[in-house]
C-alpha cells in the first residue's frame, strides 16, 4: 500500500480548436455549438444547456415519461452551430429539442437521446424546427438576430424560411 500510483484520469478532448490525431480522434468540437432556451415567448443563450446545467434543467429530476409530468410547461433547448465561410460566420446548423418541466414539482421531462441526436444534427448543419409554434419561432429568430444580425443575413434559406 505504500507504493500505489493513483490511477490517471483521462479526459475527453471536446471543445479544443487543436488538430488531435491521437486517443479521442473524431471527437465531437463543441466550440461552435451554442444553446438557445425558449420558455414562452422569451428566448435566451444558456451555455450550461451542453452539459443539462442550464438555469431551467437545475434542481430538476426528469423522466422519459411524460405522464410524470402532469402539470409541465413546455420549453425547447435550441442548439445553435456557427458555421464559416469566407464572407463571414452564420447560423449553419439550428434543430429544437422539447422538454416539459414543473419548477414547483421539480419534475420534468425529456427523451436524452433525442437531444444528443438533435445537437449532432446541428453539429452538421442540419435545420430542424419540427413543433415549434409561431411565438416560439418569433423568439428563437429575435434572439437569433439580436444576437448577431450579421450571422443571420448570411444563414441559408431554410432556416430564414423555418423560422418567418
Amino acid at each position: 500500500m505504500e507504493n500505489q500510483e493513483k490511477p490517471k484520469k483521462l479526459s475527453l478532448n471536446v471543445v479544443s480548436t487543436k488538430e488531435h490525431k491521437g486517443f479521442g480522434a473524431g471527437a465531437l468540437d463543441l466550440s461552435n455549438l451554442s444553446s438557445v432556451i425558449i420558455d414562452g415567448d422569451q428566448a435566451y443563450i444558456d451555455l450550461g444547456a451542453i452539459h443539462a446545467k442550464s438555469k431551467i434543467e437545475r434542481g430538476i429530476k426528469f423522466s422519459t415519461n411524460k405522464d410524470d409530468v402532469p402539470n409541465g410547461r413546455k420549453c425547447w433547448i435550441v442548439w445553435v452551430n456557427v458555421g464559416r465561410t469566407e464572407e463571414g460566420p452564420f447560423y449553419s446548423g439550428v434543430a429544437a429539442c422539447e422538454m416539459l418541466v414543473d419548477p414547483e414539482a421539480r419534475r420534468g421531462w425529456k427523451i436524452l437521446a433525442d437531444h444528443v441526436n438533435k445537437m449532432d444534427y446541428a453539429l452538421k448543419g442540419r435545420i430542424i424546427l419540427d413543433g415549434l409554434d409561431e411565438a416560439e419561432k418569433n423568439a428563437l429568430r429575435s434572439s437569433l438576430i439580436g444576437h448577431n444580425a450579421e450571422w443571420w443575413e448570411r444563414s441559408g434559406d431554410t432556416l430564414k424560411q423555418g423560422l418567418a
